[in-house]
């Protein structure tokens, strides 16, 4: 099991970006959380196998339809630190 905190910058803030990348987590089976930041970038932790994280970072580069991804930063993050058993979307 991996974790990596992910930043994810441009238009990214209301137009569904957070309830596409909760689907996407789920579908990948993966854990963690996504929620948006007052900076207008949205963050997402994700926590699963290598190949599931480089999933959903590559298809987070796209997004939904309305959704213009201009970067996305990672961080990895140590197991240890962490304890989600679900994915989750912060309102």
């Amino acid at each position: 099991m991996h974790a990596v905190k992910l930043l994810i910058q441009g238009k990214v803030q209301g137009v569904g970006y957070r309830r596409w990348f909760e689907q996407q987590a789920i579908k990948l089976e993966l854990n963690g959380y996504v929620k948006n930041l007052t900076t207008g970038e949205v963050e997402a932790l994700v926590i699963g196998t290598e190949e599931a994280i480089h999933k959903i970072i590559k298809h987070s580069l796209v997004g939904p339809l309305r959704a213009n991804v201009t970067k996305i930063d990672q961080h990895v993050i140590p197991m240890h630190e962490l304890d989600y058993s679900d994915f989750k979307m912060i309102r």
